[in-house]
């Protein structure tokens, strides 16, 4: 018995110490870590005045700025998430916002009545107050600090939402070994942004993202964020016309064009709008060169016309160096050709503007549409037609801001040719179906349908490929080139691919390609503005159609609906 009671002990104690060793286990396994997380680490924080970004239940990957009580963006990032109509001139120091009847200017640095600088440059960019950016744009926020973070909501539709059931931890993963993000009390609302078997992903109300068991949730249902009050979306309608627009290009060149208009004129049926070639930017400086004349004026509202001045960016540019940049990009010169543009108006009593700008560089797209934002408030408190002029949208002339152009222009104009361009490497259409098909499929994406009209060209290319595989062109209208062909005996046939007639022979200098426009291609392209059902039709130019009354009646078809 003695030998056995020692032996009892020693089992007694082993059994104590395992249970120690496995009650320790446990605990270490199951308990719940009291560690507290790096905060400025899981905001991406690495300087005491940058503000981590909370958008929309995520993280955004750029950085805001704090000073003096106020939260800032870069204006890249204002851009980007919350309102692309800020506009910086950065030669003038200036912050500009658009309404419908005014351009709100702040110079940078600049305190407002409230008592805050609205914007202020650092380093390579420009920073804005959030508090001067809600002013004109719909969402809500909340800033914190320790550590410094803005919450932002830009989207409202419907979340998950939910209260803590007691008081628990936000951890920075799901389980009770991760570090503990911030505290919630009972009550606490959250959104709930995933869920999993035994935790929740969820956000605070002050921006924390991360994890609460499952069991410490209660009251889960659906609601939709409520907007803040006060912001009322502006409305920047203009002076559209309750009608289809026709309207044609009429190529003044100098004051003595003028007089041929009525000649231009002869068998044209349907136009409605006729759009002269009156104005051009002259010099780096904000110039205007104009060819305006009230009595043309005077004999086109004779005839029912409306007249929509044309302005462009390209006639003097090889004689003057013009460079739409270095013009747009200064306040000073944007409203320097506006009020050319108003005076004129005034003294000629014309109805509208035709923006033909063709020379804009990738780099002056925001000084571009800042003009036009600038020009269409001049437009509405003239009561002028506001009509802007772009290429066939493709990626690379984006930067004409076609959506904008959209909202703040009365027309977008498609100028639907040079699909194949003299000086071009390869001989084609000027303006196959497909292409003008392409062109207002993408602009009806960015802008309503009946805001668009789609220019149709009066013209085609005679093609010449040498044998030496050197492609040459000349330009002729629509009467020239059925002559051409009727003079060299060559038939045509119709080209299903292109929707045109299509004429091919070998001359001398090689092989001749002409792709006619005539009244068959007209249809074809007025039938597809009629199935997207836009707003009008233009042609480029008078004088090309040769007084062919065939060509203006199927344009004029465009009208019947």
């Amino acid at each position: 018995m003695k030998k056995i009671i020692p032996a009892l002990i020693a089992i007694l104690l082993i059994l104590l110490i395992g249970a120690g060793a496995a009650g320790s286990y446990l605990y270490q396994k199951y308990s719940y870590s009291k560690e507290l997380a790096d905060l400025d680490q899981y905001f991406g924080l690495a300087a005491a005045d940058e503000a981590a970004i909370v958008l929309n239940h995520d993280f955004a990957p750029e950085k805001g700025l704090m000073k003096d009580g106020h939260c800032y963006l870069d204006l890249e990032t204002v851009h980007t998430y919350l309102n692309d109509r800020f506009y910086v001139d950065y030669h003038e120091k200036l912050l500009l916002y658009t309404l419908p009847d005014e351009v709100v200017s702040l110079g940078l640095g600049e305190t407002t009545p409230d008592g805050y600088v609205a914007a202020f440059e650092q380093g390579n960019k420009v920073y804005l107050a959030l508090d001067y950016v809600k002013r004109y744009s719909d969402f809500n926020y909340m800033v914190y600090t320790q550590p410094n973070r803005v919450i932002l909501e830009t989207e409202w539709e419907e979340v998950q939402t939910a209260r803590a059931a007691k008081d628990t931890a936000v951890r920075y993963q799901g389980g009770v070994k991760s570090e503990i993000l911030t505290q919630i009390v009972k009550g606490d609302p959250l959104t709930v942004l995933e869920t999993m078997e035994n935790w929740s992903c969820v956000q605070t109300t002050d921006g924390y993202i991360g994890y609460v068991e499952n069991k410490r949730l209660t009251d889960l249902t659906q609601e939709t964020p409520a907007k803040d009050t006060g912001y009322e979306a502006p409305d920047y309608s203009g002076n559209t016309r309750d009608h289809k627009i026709d309207l044609a290009w009429h190529q003044v060149s100098s004051e003595s064009g003028n007089s041929t208009f009525p000649g231009v004129m002869d068998g044209v049926l349907g136009v409605n709008v006729v759009s002269p070639t009156w104005f051009s930017l002259y010099d780096n400086e904000g110039t205007v060169d104009s060819f305006a004349s009230p009595a043309y004026v005077e004999a086109a509202h004779a005839r029912g016309l409306e007249v929509w001045a044309l302005v462009d960016d390209f006639s003097h540019k090889a004689d003057n160096g013009v460079d739409p940049k270095e013009i747009l990009s200064y306040t000073s010169k944007r409203r320097a050709v506006i009020e050319v543009l108003m005076s004129e108006a005034q003294r000629c009593g014309f109805d509208g503007i035709n923006v033909d700008f063709e020379s804009i560089s990738a780099d002056a797209g925001q000084d571009y549409i800042q003009f036009i934002r600038e020009l269409s408030v001049a437009c509405r408190q003239k009561g002028l037609v506001l009509s802007v002029d772009n290429y066939v949208p493709i990626n690379s002339n984006a930067h004409y801001e076609w959506k904008e152009q959209g909202v703040m222009a009365d027309y977008v104009i498609i100028m639907g040719y040079d699909e194949h361009w003299g000086g071009g490497k390869e001989a084609g259409s000027v303006a196959s179906l497909g292409y003008v098909e392409r062109g207002i499929s993408t602009m009806t994406e960015y802008v309503d349908p009946r805001k668009v009209i789609n220019g149709i060209p009066l013209y085609t290319r005679i093609w010449t490929t040498s044998p030496a595989g050197e492609v040459t062109s000349q330009a002729v209208g629509i009467k020239g080139a059925s002559d051409y062909l009727v003079n060299h005996g060559v038939a045509y046939e119709w080209d299903e691919t292109t929707g045109q007639n299509y004429a091919e022979f070998e001359s001398g200098d090689g092989k001749v390609q002409v792709w006619l426009e005539d009244e068959q291609s007209i249809a074809g392209k007025i039938g597809v503005m009629k199935h997207y059902g836009l707003g009008g039709v233009a042609a480029w130019k008078l004088g090309f159609d040769d007084g062919r009354e065939n060509i203006w009646s199927v344009i004029a078809a465009f009208l019947a609906d």
